[in-house]
């Protein structure tokens, strides 16, 4: 028989919003969800398990990395219990049940401790560049603009780079091999045929490439003159995904290519790349920080802390990294010095916190969600 945990309610609370009281199953939400079908009860077999305490049935579940949180069984539901809030804030929780260094639960339970790393690893930085800086030049190129390699050596930056992501890499990898095994070989052993691990695998990569399950949001609009509707949570989604992983993949694996001090015409890859991260970046920015503050929508009236400060350390390091490329092509030497640095004051951080720990850990968890609940039914149907 499953265990009940009493105190779970309030162990939620600190991950979200969420009325326990207010919910007395009716099955509305279930009733409107696009995710809902004969198998699957979204998200009232959740709501149930929460309201009863059954927080290892939770912990096992794919459930709520299965909801894209359109907000249509909130904005639906006659007692206001914010069912698509607790999906989120299930999330939050289970992301701190994945983490086995305890980080995760410290971070988005206590702005204390998370303002507190953010504010050591911004520090760690100005250190190094302190201490390992080269010469703050002011002669120019022969484009005109400013040697930033002499200050910052293409190769110190990417040797960096390279720990950053590998450490980063090392924290999310063993976490979702803990999801994994929790789902697979927790209390509930499934029995997964070794093929199948080949041939679903191809589903992971297209949901993490085009987020497609964004798009069961019943909330569609027209791509300009094309005919084509789709999911303006969606599209801004999209943009800020690919627009991140563009630019993470040029600053890790392609910086010799991506910091040089030659300046290219404006038509050049390099700047066309970094122009397109930097549209896709800043368009998601805009509609997520548009949305939460202007919350009409129900998956933006309740936001938790640590997605203000995701979109704040996201916001700074796009606004820093705009910056650095203007002076440093306008020839202004000591502006591009000082505002590198403390574009990667923030940036280091934001990778070393969300990345693994925080918000950003869901652009990982969700694709492999989808992957290992197509393993479970391809499983159960051998």
């Amino acid at each position: 028989m499953p265990e009940l945990n009493p105190g779970f309610s309030e162990i939620l609370k600190k991950y979200g919003a969420f009325d326990m009281n207010a919910c007395y199953n009716c099955g509305t939400c279930t009733a409107v969800c696009a995710m809902s079908d004969e198998e699957n009860s979204f998200p009232r077999k959740m709501v149930r398990y929460s309201v009863l305490g059954l927080d290892n049935e939770i912990q096992i579940s794919l459930d709520p990395w299965l909801c894209y949180y359109c907000g249509e069984c909130s904005s639906s539901c006659p007692r206001d219990a914010q069912p698509g809030e607790l999906m989120m804030s299930l999330r939050r929780w289970q992301t701190s049940k994945y983490d086995w260094t305890g980080l995760s639960r410290k971070f988005y339970t206590s702005k204390a401790w998370e303002l507190a790393a953010i504010g050591f690893l911004a520090a760690m930085v100005l250190v190094l560049f302190i201490l390992f800086h080269g010469p703050m030049t002011t002669e120019l190129t022969a484009q005109g603009g400013v040697k930033l390699n002499t200050f910052a050596p293409w190769k110190q930056i990417e040797i960096g780079d390279w720990i950053m992501a590998g450490i980063l890499s090392f924290f999310l990898i063993s976490n979702i091999l803990r999801m994994y095994l929790m789902v697979f070989h927790g209390e509930k052993k499934i029995r997964v045929p070794l093929k199948l691990y080949f041939t679903q695998f191809w589903k992971l990569i297209f949901h993490f490439v085009t987020q497609w399950r964004f798009t069961k949001s019943n909330r569609k609009t027209r791509l300009g003159r094309l005919n084509i509707k789709a999911s303006p949570y969606w599209i801004s989604h999209w943009l800020l995904m690919s627009g991140y992983v563009l630019l993470f993949t040029m600053i890790v694996v392609f910086l010799e290519w991506f910091q040089t001090d030659f300046i290219h015409p404006w038509w050049h890859p390099q700047r066309i790349f970094g122009y397109y991260a930097t549209f896709g970046l800043s368009f998601g920015l805009i509609f997520f920080v548009y949305g939460r503050i202007k919350r009409d929508q129900e998956n933006n009236k309740h936001t938790h802390f640590t997605d203000w400060t995701f979109l704040f350390l996201l916001s700074g390091t796009v606004i820093t990294g705009i910056l650095v490329h203007i002076f440093r092509i306008s020839g202004l030497p000591y502006a591009t010095y000082y505002v590198y640095v403390i574009h990667f004051m923030i940036l280091v951080p934001m990778l070393m916190i969300e990345v693994p720990f925080s918000k950003w850990a869901h652009l990982a968890y969700r694709p492999f969600a989808v992957y290992l609940s197509n393993l479970q039914n391809a499983a159960y149907k051998k």
